[in-house]
């Protein structure tokens, strides 16, 4: 998943979800899935992370602007 994209992997868990949420996959196959999509939930919060930091980044090295830490819809 090194090499994968933000948007593939989140294309990717957003099809577990529908899958999941039908309620038709055997117990073995939802139990992949969902394994499958709490790896994708860790790669892309960790790709958004790194986002985060880099703007944080960016954001500091301009003398006249100042970071804030982003609160997101959620409180996240």
């Amino acid at each position: 998943m090194a090499k994968e994209k933000f948007e593939d992997a989140l294309k990717k868990l957003e099809d577990i979800v529908k899958k999941m949420e039908a309620g038709d996959l055997p117990l073995e196959e939802a139990l992949k899935s969902f394994e499958e999509g709490i790896k994708l939930i860790h790669f892309c919060q960790s790709k958004l992370n790194e986002a985060e930091r880099r703007v944080e980044l960016l954001l500091g090295n301009e003398n006249s602007l100042q970071t804030k830490k982003f609160d997101g819809e959620n409180g996240v």
